[in-house]
């Protein structure tokens, strides 16, 4: 019993591997779309948001599963409830991406923001990205130099995301209002996305030293 409950530990992390891949492929794929108006690609990031879905639904399932056959204790307990809120915000990560892909659809065949703070999306964009395919590489090897990678890239991030309510909010903006909202919501979902790759390197820090960082840390 204990080797099969060795192997279903295993398969939660790969599973966890698995969708943190899916979701770097789609904020690749919806910051090029944003970036360079592509329909055809935001659509296929957000058709493709369905299989990150399903993915973590299942993910789910066999953790609670797991809970319920196995009763873990100790870190065991932790790996399989860290999953489960893991897998949520892998999720979510989809969804931004999903945001972000969707407002290039809306505004298909424009360009979604103006001229004047495109640089600072393609930064933002940029990354996103990164933090995504390091997320990917921390849950598959618990590197925790990695962790303080992302939270560094989030710090960034965070500082371009507060240029843009600067530029949206100053006297020289000349975007009209719907150039307002799709700014403003385009860097909330990125700045978001970002947040959320901090909430999971804590959770994988926490698993691999025992010392819980805070949320505001």
């Amino acid at each position: 019993m204990r080797e099969v409950f060795q192997q279903e530990l295993q398969e939660v992390q790969e599973r966890l591997v698995e969708i943190a891949s899916l979701v770097a492929r789609s904020i690749e794929k919806a910051v090029q779309a944003f970036n360079g108006s592509d329909v055809a690609l935001a659509e296929e990031v957000i058709s493709d948001d369905n299989e990150i879905d399903r993915a973590a639904v299942e993910l789910d399932e066999l953790a609670i599963t797991i809970l319920a056959r196995q009763q873990p204790v100790a870190r065991d307990l932790r790996i399989v409830v860290s999953t489960l809120r893991i897998s949520a915000s892998l999720e979510r990560m989809g969804d931004m991406s999903t945001h972000i892909a969707q407002l290039a659809r809306y505004r298909f065949p424009d360009k979604v923001i103006p001229k004047s703070v495109r640089p600072t999306f393609a930064d933002m964009g940029r990354l996103d990205v990164a933090i995504a395919n390091k997320l990917v590489e921390l849950l598959r090897t618990e590197n925790l130099a990695l962790a303080e990678d992302i939270r560094n890239e989030d710090d960034a991030i965070d500082a371009l995301h507060l240029t843009v309510f600067e530029k949206v909010l100053g006297e020289k903006w000349k975007g009209e209002t719907v150039d307002t909202v799709d700014a403003t919501l385009a860097s909330r979902y990125h700045e978001r996305f970002a947040d959320h790759a901090v909430s999971i390197a804590k959770k994988v820090q926490y698993l691999a030293t025992g010392d819980w960082v805070p949320e505001s840390a």
